[in-house]
């Protein structure tokens, strides 16, 4: 088997997050491509693309393909949140938070998998969250799509391991994104960013580079004998 190419999509890489991993990622040696509704317009591997749509993302996989080569990691960090009452919730709101955070998932994987599979190597790192752990009242439409995305990476991780690739996850809890930012405008959080640091056992609010380190150490040869594992970054707040 020839070495595989150290090239990597990240979804959801036009901020927070995803932005994160892409940065840590280009530091440790990868050609990276991001993929999002909003790139970052002065990178020219920034792409454009809706993860909900197959036909966009296989578009920008083939684009990323032809300038880096074949595609051996994908980091899914492409989400959306929601708050809203149960009862409330319309079935297209419930269906928006599923396409994006799970079917987006879906359709990643199976873009970029006849490249690892070729490869004969490979890693993918599902961002899902730590409310698949705990719940999170008024979000019953996005803890169900993080949750799957949980299940999803452990029945990939089984299935893809006798090919020589990995598929863990990673599910942030109490980051400090432009999301959670905004969700405290909002006043949707039960309190204050300073009010749940109080109750957080590290002290503090997690940042987008701890979630890119626990990804680039999935992403490792050093890792190479962990799959569908669920990793959780949150400070404690779940164990």
């Amino acid at each position: 088997m020839t070495a595989p190419t150290k090239t990597a999509i990240v979804t959801g890489g036009g901020s927070g997050i995803g932005q994160a991993i892409a940065k840590r990622l280009r530091a440790d040696g990868y050609s990276v491509a991001t993929l999002d509704l909003r790139p970052v317009h002065d990178d020219d591997l920034a792409f454009t693309a809706d993860v909900t749509d197959a036909t966009a993302v296989l578009a920008a996989h083939a684009a990323v393909r032809e300038k880096l080569g074949p595609v051996t990691v994908l980091v899914n960090a492409a989400g959306l949140d929601g708050f809203k009452r149960f009862a409330d919730l319309s079935f297209q709101e419930w269906q928006r938070v599923i396409d994006v955070n799970l079917h987006g998932v879906f359709h990643c994987v199976q873009s970029v998998l006849p490249d690892m599979l070729d490869a004969g190597w490979g890693r993918i790192v599902n961002i899902s969250s730590s409310s698949a752990h705990s719940g999170q009242p008024f979000m019953a439409h996005y803890v169900s799509a993080k949750s799957a995305v949980n299940g999803l990476t452990k029945a990939l991780a089984l299935e893809l391991g006798p090919a020589g690739i990995t598929v863990n996850a990673v599910p942030p809890g109490f980051i400090d994104t432009p999301m959670l930012r905004g969700a405290e405008q909002k006043r949707l959080l039960g309190g204050s960013v300073e009010d749940h640091i109080k109750r957080t056992p590290v002290r503090r609010v997690g940042q987008p580079e701890d979630i890119a380190a626990a990804c680039a150490f999935l992403i490792s040869e050093e890792a190479g004998y962990i799959t569908g594992q669920i990793l959780g970054v949150n400070g404690g707040r779940n164990t």
